[in-house]
């Protein structure tokens, strides 16, 4: 089992926890609004180290970001070979090809 199967195993275990003692169960009791928005909020750490050249922030803030969307994968029932399906299924096309042939 690799590191993110890993993460969402812990993460999916944890969200039927006592909302007191886990962090993961508390964000979950929250729904998936709040998880969203928590994704964001690290998202937009994310982006303030890269521009600041922050490398250790950008590995931290990458790594909280990867920790909030295992939340919301596992809140939304999908996982990270869900993920993987994805991106092999765009191996080999053109980004620009792939997001012209996106809907909406």
């Amino acid at each position: 089992m690799d590191r993110f199967d890993q993460l969402l195993a812990t993460v999916i275990a944890r969200r039927s926890a006592d909302p007191a003692s886990s962090y993961v169960a508390k964000l979950t009791a929250k729904g998936r609004a709040k998880l969203a928005q928590k994704l964001g909020e690290e998202a937009v750490e994310v982006v303030i180290a890269a521009v600041a050249d922050d490398r250790a922030g950008l590995v931290s803030e990458s790594a909280d970001l990867i920790f909030h969307l295992a939340l919301l994968l596992a809140d939304a029932g999908l996982t990270f070979d869900d993920i993987r399906a994805e991106l092999a299924r765009r191996e080999g096309v053109s980004g620009i090809d792939e997001k012209a042939g996106r809907k909406g």
